[in-house]
């Protein structure tokens, strides 16, 4: 195998990777008391399924976005997300309010 196919097979298993459960940020925003949405968990591997699972569990809208992760990854935990960040949030929280909202007039 060259040093290109081998490259291009490394690359390949990178973007698998990004798409993979490995990572996973948990986000919270109170309109309230919060400027923007903070980082509440981070974490790969166990404590990746550990969130997800929770999310699950509490019925919480989980949305995958391998470039948003990547920025994400660098936020501490209990911090606000960074302005890079705040369009595709901004398109995540639309789409939960809308989920939410189409439930509650879904209840008998």
């Amino acid at each position: 195998m060259s040093t290109k196919d081998n490259n291009q097979t490394e690359n390949k298993n990178n973007d698998e990777e990004k798409l993979s459960p490995a990572y996973a940020v948990a986000l919270g925003y109170n309109p309230l008391k919060d400027d923007a949405p903070k980082v509440l968990a981070k974490g790969q591997g166990d404590i990746a399924e550990k969130i997800i699972q929770i999310a699950l569990d509490e019925g919480i809208e989980i949305h995958r976005d391998a470039d948003l992760i990547e920025i994400l990854k660098a936020v501490d935990i209990d911090q606000e997300i960074p302005v890079e960040a705040f369009a595709a949030v901004a398109e995540i929280i639309s789409y939960i309010y809308k989920a939410n909202a189409r439930r509650t007039t879904d209840l008998p």
